[in-house]
């Protein structure tokens, strides 16, 4: 019996290096995780630039992400795109708390210019439908007491 206890605890330092141990018992790997996380900084960096932001504007749109690894992805994209000539692909969505500022737009509903919500753009502003607004209905009269 006291062999058996001497073979394991000799034997346990070899098994603590398994990975496959680490992933059976479910262990966190902190290695794992910041790799994962510098490899998730790196993506949004390179896509920023990608897509022709700033790198101030990703780190603001991107507060979770590691600013090193976003830098380190946003200057990797930028290496790459100037030694094989690739042009900016800009992005669609524009900066939250922007609005587009275009003529021809309508909005979906009366409060929807409040609210925030953008306004669909139009092909062609002249065959913008009349937008009307209904009539104020007038306050219901109070029923006469008896």
């Amino acid at each position: 019996m006291p062999a058996r206890h001497s073979l394991l605890l000799l034997l346990f330092p070899l098994l603590t290096g398994c990975e496959m141990l680490y992933d059976l018992l479910e262990i966190p790997d902190p290695k794992k995780k910041a790799a994962a996380v510098e490899a998730e900084g790196k993506a949004v960096g390179s896509a920023c630039r990608h897509a022709g932001r700033s790198l101030e504007d990703c780190y603001q749109l991107n507060p979770g992400a590691q600013k090193a690894a976003v830098f380190a992805g946003w200057r990797e994209m930028n290496d790459y795109m100037l030694e094989n000539n690739l042009e900016v692909v800009p992005s669609k969505i524009p900066l939250p708390g922007e609005l587009p500022k275009r003529s021809g737009m309508i909005a979906l509903e009366p409060s929807s210019a409040t609210s925030g919500s953008p306004a669909l753009p139009l092909a062609d502003p002249a065959s913008a439908p009349a937008v009307s607004t209904p009539p104020a209905a007038s306050p219901p009269s109070a029923a006469p007491a008896r």
